[in-house]
């Protein structure tokens, strides 16, 4: 049995690639965003650097402290990129539950239906 307290995540590429838990995770994450087309291969522009990303690594749990899953993520390394230069506007539409939840109510309680 597999608990929170037995459990250490990695945090270089190095250590978790000798671990097939944590390969499998990252061919995951790779697939995943393979398939929601989240890149398209380009060549660089001339002058221009990468930006470069990085493994993220964390080890899910039940709530009775069982391991549900391991998780890999990877993400840009947005710190480095210069506004005008490597992106011109941000975006990033999220709404949480509860905001949802608030809206709809004020919706129902002003009768505001659109049919």
């Amino acid at each position: 049995m597999s608990t929170v307290e037995s459990s250490q995540d990695p945090i270089y590429f190095q250590d978790a690639v000798k671990e097939s838990k944590w390969r499998e995770a990252m061919n995951s994450e790779l697939r995943a965003l393979e398939s929601n087309n989240t890149w398209s291969i380009t060549n660089l522009p001339k002058g221009k650097k990468p930006i470069g990303c990085k493994w993220l690594y964390k080890t899910k749990f039940n709530s009775d402290g069982i391991i549900e899953r391991y998780k890999a993520q990877l993400v840009i390394l947005g710190c480095r990129q210069r506004y005008g230069i490597d992106y011109q506007d941000t975006f990033a539409p999220m709404a949480k539950m509860t905001t949802v939840r608030s809206f709809l109510a004020v919706i129902a309680m002003k009768g505001w239906f659109a049919f």
